[in-house]
């Protein structure tokens, strides 16, 4: 009985299974734990090249200037893999040559070992991925049949992995790797991680391209408003104009310029408030409204600008802006620039010994706000030979610091390019400017002639 109630040899009931027997026969062997370990590895490897694969994705999209867009792919493509060197190559129009090519990781050395040496136009290995655009890794460069070698000083480069980047079902373009960090060749880990980018990297591009496109577009219809300087001599003129950073942000800035029946030059700079297509239109209206307005030299500027205001009042939605409207006009053996300001900032002033200053005053207040306020005018005399600068604020607005700072920078610009034709100082303070370019920009410059042929006041 007793036997019964503990089972054989004691080990409990009877009716209780057993536990199962393991023999150290029945444990994996060496080689299955380590090809679990590898997989685990794997899949380990796989999780972290997601993440950093979406992470690139993040940032490669987050791009809108297309060389900025093309240098971040191929910068992220050799994070990925842990590529030394990296480049991007751009197919002309027909797709058969390299049009742009777009090389990172070169030292300032390699850089100078190259200098003066033509780039790549699609031969060899990378003439093989343009006409068989489908991914290529190779171990050994120099020992490929289509190996075309390097050129003298090209750094030495052993391992590649290519692969084609298109956009909308063309071939935009290939993306060339070499050399691991780790001196091992490129495997099909790192072939399936840069696929997976490029198809990203064609969808960033296209982004590039169709913000690329607005911008002109916007660009093309502002420059479409603003008047083309007309002939203003014995006056030495120029203007420049520069779009904000933002898609499709069309302006409200503008300048212009007209000779008046007395010899005197009047020039108007403007700046509608807002960036779209109102802001453009109301633009266009207050430009053509101030050109009529001040095309009597008997008004003073305050008087064109109180009738504008009055004008304005009269409209149902009257548009708000600054602006500054002068003349410049012989009187007493020099130049004479009069001038009135509505909210703009003061203009600039260029003097032949190279001294440069700005001329403060009351800068009054913005067209549109109240048409009953006094508007002053002020003077100054202005040598023969002098520049007279007027812009608007998105040349010296810089977010977060006081206009001061960015009204300095402005004149030390412009007195380092006051030797320049008034085009050419134009287009420099346009391309050097202190501010951060979202918001769109006009300046333009006036030059005193000599007084020959002027009468004397």
């Amino acid at each position: 009985m007793a036997e019964d109630w503990l089972g054989p040899r004691g080990t409990g009931d009877a009716r209780q299974p057993e536990e199962p027997y393991m023999s150290l026969l029945d444990l994996p062997l060496s080689s299955d734990l380590n090809r679990i370990g590898e997989q685990l590895h794997a899949l380990a490897r796989a999780q972290s090249t997601l993440q950093e694969l979406l992470q690139a994705v993040v940032n490669i999209t987050g791009e809108l200037e297309l060389p900025a867009v093309l240098r971040r792919i191929v910068r992220t493509a050799m994070d990925l893999v842990g590529a030394r060197y990296g480049a991007m190559g751009v197919l002309d129009e027909d797709g058969r040559f390299l049009e742009e090519f777009i090389p990172l990781g070169l030292t300032a050395r390699e850089l100078a070992a190259l200098e003066g040496v033509e780039l790549p136009r699609g031969r060899g290995l990378l003439g093989h991925l343009i006409h068989h655009p489908e991914p290529l890794r190779v171990k050994d460069i120099a020992r490929h049949p289509e190996s075309a070698g390097f050129p003298p000083g090209h750094p030495p480069m052993r391992t590649l992995l290519g692969v084609a980047i298109s956009v909308r079902g063309r071939i935009y373009g290939n993306l060339y790797l070499s050399e691991r960090e780790d001196g091992q060749p490129f495997d099909r880990h790192d072939e399936g991680v840069v696929r997976a980018l490029a198809g990203t990297a064609g969808v960033a591009i296209e982004n590039a391209r169709l913000y690329q496109q607005v911008r002109n577009s916007a660009e093309q219809f502002q420059r479409l408003l603003l008047p083309r300087l007309p002939d203003l001599r014995p006056f030495a003129a120029g203007a420049a104009y520069r779009p904000a950073s933002a898609p499709a942000a069309v302006g409200g800035d503008w300048y212009d310029a007209i000779l008046l029946p007395d010899g005197a030059c009047a020039v108007v700079i403007g700046d509608v408030v807002g960036h779209d297509l109102r802001a453009a239109a109301d633009m266009a209206q207050l430009r053509n409204m101030l050109r009529t307005l001040s095309y009597d030299p008997a008004v003073p500027p305050s008087t064109s600008l109180a009738r504008l205001d009055r004008i304005l009042q009269a409209l149902d939605e009257a548009p708000l802006a600054t602006a500054l409207l002068a003349r410049l006009e012989p009187a007493d053996g020099a130049w004479q620039l009069h001038w009135s300001s509505a909210g703009h900032p003061p203009p600039l002033l260029l003097l032949p010994d190279g001294r440069v200053r700005y001329l403060h005053t009351d800068p009054g207040v913005p067209v549109g706000v109240a048409a009953d306020l006094p508007r002053p005018d002020h003077s100054q005399a202005v040598p023969v030979d002098s520049t007279v600068v007027l812009y608007t604020d998105g040349l010296v607005e810089i977010p977060g610091q006081p206009l001061d700072r960015g009204l300095d920078a402005l004149a030390v610009t412009a007195a380092r390019y006051a030797g320049r034709t008034p085009e050419e100082l134009c287009r420099a303070l346009a391309e050097n400017h202190p501010s951060d370019g979202h918001d769109d920009m006009a300046v333009i410059a006036l030059r005193t002639p000599p007084l020959t042929g002027y009468a004397r006041t």
